[in-house]
């Protein structure tokens, strides 16, 4: 137990398995997420209380086996060896029982108790699949319970279970095991010269099992615990094996057999493939009918985006008529100003974003509980593999183009922490919805026919960034040895919990919202500030007088003040750009909340932009604004995924300086067309 007298559960099974939603379930948003220490790799831990007891969970990364092949297998093995945890729940998936204990039997002759969770039942008996739990229970020596981790209402078998283990701390009965692997010629001999206890938690049957598959760790621990006689004779014996983590392989498989031969009814075996399987697989259509389906999937998150929409619009019409009653109440402007412009359009602005984050997540989640999104990510893994990420990445580049902060948002399916972070920098290079409706505007407005051309060189300029970007930021984030693409199997199709989806959805909006205030009332407060006057005159300002003070710095990315102001308006939304111009150009009004969403451009914008902006420059702020940092609530997102302020910043420093140059170069090319 902790200091806290917490009992501590670890939660452990491949990936796939339900750690997820269990932990989600139990914890609810009693929940930490950081970084295990030292590694790119997320942690998680909660807490929950039940029957008086305090629990602290400790959902461990999802791994396929306990080697050392890994920093995600590394860490969950030191974990474990550590004693933290009371007691170990290892998870498997009922439809796919052969593959999913692997799990189990790596774990055998670990000393922590544990008990074990055959998840997704409801799954497998849809299948025709029917494990006998008790049956299980009683080869094993520890609790088994079958379970569905959605289903609130079993989770009092769950706790039962819980409870047994942690009482009778029982540890799994692998004696039939064992004697598969006595049958190996040098496992009796490594295990011979195997110490007791050099590694607390795991026993000799076990340590002999890594040493015989020729795990680097392992083997030195136990060379540092033994004399260099008992060494020789070690890397002698261990010499002797030829393809050990197959021969142990084969020992665990024929065990999990042996376990399941009168305690579970397969029913379907699920090998083949079906028509639509065969389709999303295929070598030619495959990638172009994934493409289709994140399209019409972010067409759909609109449906369910639009009501929260709508309150965003609805209050969005409040400050004006409130700031005529406060006014005409004796308020004074300033305060009235910073009520209305500042407080209650942040508020509005960020609801109608998450609107459109809301629909993602419900969307994109139901489609990841129906099986579809792992579909996805195998189709990709290849392509992704070029970017040092897996096929889980495709999802979120691709809903970066309706808003990076569902994008960012999506990457929560990533387990490994440097790869969701390589993830989120390189969908901030995509332009997002926002920009699509402001860049081509622009650029029909300044090069008319051209605009085409301007587009179709953004879009290569995007690819291009992309590779940058993975270059530059994958060497500290994804090591050359987690450079590796995913090993799967295609999981069954079922149909989605939706009382757990819903709860996961809501919590996960409600997060989002507060973490995006936070961030959005700061920079909106601070922009108001530098832009507000008693008079309404802009070059009354802080702003202006700043802008000034910075033109010969700005000149040197091809923008004057001016649209050097648009641009850093546009790190708040794109539409900010327009508003900014606005405002600036005809000399009135403070640059707030609601200039920055595009609702208080001049109905002459176009003229003014015409007239005011040579076309050189035009270019440099077209390409400043399209590569600069999405918008303000996809910096809020990007911390609250990756937990980390220094990478947060630094991602956004370096948009904002590639931004700048991309300005400087864009410039300096519109000066030898025009």
């Amino acid at each position: 137990m902790t200091e806290k007298g917490e009992t501590v559960i670890a939660l452990l099974g491949q990936p796939n398995s339900g750690k997820s939603t269990l932990f989600n379930a139990l914890t609810g948003m009693k929940q930490h997420v950081g970084n295990w220490p030292g590694k790119t790799v997320e942690k998680k831990e909660g807490n929950f209380e039940h029957n008086g007891t305090h629990y602290l969970v400790a959902d461990l990364p999802g791994t396929y086996s306990l080697s050392a092949n890994s920093d995600e297998e590394m860490i969950t093995r030191d974990y474990i060896a550590s004693g933290k945890a009371d007691v170990v729940c290892i998870l498997a998936d009922s439809s796919q029982l052969e593959r999913s204990l692997y799990m189990l039997a790596d774990y055998a002759g670990i000393t922590v108790p544990c008990f074990l969770v055959l998840n997704m039942s409801d799954v497998a008996e849809e299948m025709g699949k029917r494990a006998d739990a008790k049956g299980i229970e009683k080869k094993l020596g520890i609790p088994v319970v079958s379970f569905s981790a959605p289903d609130t209402k079993s989770y009092d078998k769950f706790y039962d279970a819980l409870e047994r283990a942690v009482r009778g701390k029982t540890a799994v009965d692998a004696s039939g095991l064992f004697e598969r692997y006595e049958k190996i010629d040098a496992y009796g001999t490594i295990k011979s010269l195997i110490p007791d206890n050099i590694i607390r938690g795991y026993s000799g049957a076990w340590l002999a099992a890594k040493a015989v598959e020729g795990d680097e760790p392992v083997i030195a621990r136990i060379k540092a615990a033994v004399s260099d006689e008992d060494k020789k004779a070690l890397d002698t014996a261990i010499s002797s094996v030829d393809k050990g983590v197959v021969i142990t392989g084969e020992c665990k498989f024929g065990w999990i057999d042996e376990l399941l031969s009168d305690t579970a009814q397969k029913g379907s075996s699920g090998v083949s493939l079906g028509r639509f399987d065969r389709l999303i697989t295929h070598r030619i259509w495959g990638k172009p009918v994934v493409v289709l389906i994140v399209l019409l999937g972010l067409i759909a998150s609109f449906i369910p985006a639009l009501p929260l929409m709508g309150i965003g619009q609805l209050i969005s019409n409040i400050p004006d008529p409130l700031s005529e009653a406060l006014i005409g109440a004796g308020c004074p402007a300033f305060i009235s100003a910073l009520l209305c412009d500042v407080l209650i359009r942040s508020v509005s602005f960020i609801v109608q974003m998450l609107g459109f984050v809301f629909g993602v997540t419900l969307v994109f989640g139901m489609l990841e509980e129906i099986g579809v999104m792992a579909r996805i990510s195998y189709v990709f893994d290849n392509t992704m593999a070029r970017f040092g990420l897996q096929g889980k990445s495709v999802m979120p580049f691709l809903i970066s183009f309706g808003c990076t902060m569902g994008g960012a948002a999506g990457t929560r399916v990533i387990d490994n922490w440097g790869q969701k972070v390589l993830t989120i920098a390189l969908a901030w290079a995509v332009p997002c919805g926002a920009a699509w409706a402001v860049i081509p505007m622009l650029s029909t407005v300044f090069f008319g026919a051209w605009m085409p051309v301007i587009i179709a060189v953004i879009l290569i300029v995007m690819l291009l960034h992309m590779w940058l970007t993975a270059k530059i930021f994958g060497r500290s984030l994804v090591k050359a040895e987690d450079r590796y693409g995913m090993i799967m199997e295609l999981p069954p199709y079922h149909r989605p919990k939706w009382g757990a989806l819903l709860r996961y959805v809501f919590g996960r909006t409600k997060d989002t919202f507060l973490r995006a205030l936070k961030v959005v009332l700061v920079v909106a407060l601070a922009f108001w500030l530098l832009s507000y006057t008693s008079t309404g005159d802009i070059t009354s300002s802080i702003l202006y007088k700043v802008g000034h003070f910075i033109e010969p710095v700005t000149k040197l990315f091809g923008m004057g003040w001016q649209t050097f102001m648009a641009f850093i308006a546009s790190s708040l939304g794109k539409e900010g750009a327009l508003g900014v111009l606005s405002t600036i150009f005809t000399g009135s009004g403070t640059i707030s909340v609601g200039s920055v969403v595009g609702g208080a451009a001049a109905e002459n914008i176009n003229e003014l932009l015409v007239a005011n902006v040579p076309k050189p420059e035009a270019l440099a702020l077209i390409f400043a604004m399209t590569f600069n940092m999405p918008c303000i609530v996809a910096l809020a997102a990007t911390y609250q995924e990756t937990h980390s302020v220094k990478w947060t910043a630094r991602i956004a420093l370096y948009y904002t300086a590639v931004a700048l140059i991309l300005a400087g170069i864009a410039y300096r090319i519109g000066l030898l067309i025009w």
